[in-house]
């Protein structure tokens, strides 16, 4: 088979598109021919190993697992023994955020880790662009606590956790500002933005309302500088670290002060997310953002364009036709 593959962490000219052996599952394992995979924040991240501290997960001096990608949709290619809940051509899709070897022909997952049954509908294609960026914000709305008609601000909301954390928002009955760029305002409000600000116009900071949540999809600000914007036991969430790996510390002492307070998004169960995920995509309450559509060969490409932070929601990565 073909796959994405890198014998050292660094920029993306390392990836190099090699032909080697297909996996076999073992008893517990299933095989899937993956038909879509997409190239995400996390992907650049576990390409570069940065921050460092996720080295002690992936691999110290080199990574552990070569092939690339962590999200697919595909199907069912063959089955280990000691697996129940699966059949050879079921359409399936599933997420490893420190490494599934998706961006490879075909890769091998425990039929009990984060893999499940896509819902029907959605080509291979769109199911793979609702699976790295939503889990994220899925995650962010649990940990934040998100409740019904509350007023929320989302900085980053054209990025694939952003337009995926919109429509979640928007699902729970929250009244939501969305930050982007001018060219994609339209897309915000026909996500379900009650208002949009242009930050290429505007310091969404400097902004004259009141929020109870102040998410920032994309972690360019930071808790001092968003605090004025919040209610007054209001919650601010990044997806960063921030300066210095503040966020956190604040998220361990602001909860002690009462007031505002930070919440770090350590992620949830992803293989309960596939369910909710499954869920909004069959009542139709999700729409994958797509920026573009690249083949195996252009992935060098598709990394770099990832990690320029100019895209707009998902880049997906076709592995068949």
């Amino acid at each position: 088979m073909r796959a994405a593959r890198r014998e050292r962490y660094g920029p993306p000219a390392v990836i190099r598109i090699e032909d080697v052996a297909a996996p076999a599952p073992a008893d517990d394992e299933i095989l899937v021919r993956v038909h879509a995979a997409t190239v995400s924040r996390t992907d650049c991240a576990l390409l570069s190993a940065q921050p460092f501290i996720m080295r002690f997960m992936t691999g110290l001096r080199r990574p552990r697992n070569k092939t690339l990608g962590t999200d697919f949709a595909g199907r069912v290619e063959a089955i280990g023994s000691r697996v129940s809940g699966f059949a050879v051509g079921d359409a399936v899709w599933g997420i490893d955020d420190l490494g599934a070897g998706s961006h490879a022909e075909y890769l091998v997952i425990s039929g009990d880790a984060s893999v499940a049954r896509m819902p029907a509908g959605p080509s291979f294609e769109e199911a793979a662009a609702c699976i790295e960026g939503a889990w994220y914000a899925h995650s962010i709305l649990e940990r934040a606590g998100l409740e019904k008609d509350r007023r929320v601000l989302i900085n980053g909301a054209t990025g694939a956790i952003g337009s995926a954390l919109l429509q979640m928002c928007v699902y729970r009955g929250a009244t939501v500002t969305a930050v982007g760029n001018t060219r994609n305002l339209e897309l915000l409000r026909s996500l379900g933005a009650d208002r949009v600000i242009d930050y290429e116009q505007a310091d969404f900071t400097r902004d004259d309302q009141v929020y109870d949540y102040v998410f920032d999809t994309v972690g360019k600000s930071t808790f001092g500088a968003c605090k004025r914007l919040l209610a007054p036991r209001g919650v601010y969430v990044s997806t960063e670290l921030g300066p210095g790996g503040q966020n956190p510390f604040l998220a361990l002492l602001t909860p002690a002060l009462g007031g505002k307070r930070v919440v770090f998004p350590i992620p949830t169960d992803r293989k309960a997310f596939l369910e909710v995920m499954g869920r909004l995509v069959t009542e139709r309450q999700f729409r994958p953002v797509i920026d573009r559509t690249v083949t195996l060969d252009a992935v060098q490409e598709a990394y770099a364009y990832v990690a320029s932070g100019k895209k707009t929601g998902n880049v997906v990565l076709k592995l068949i036709d």
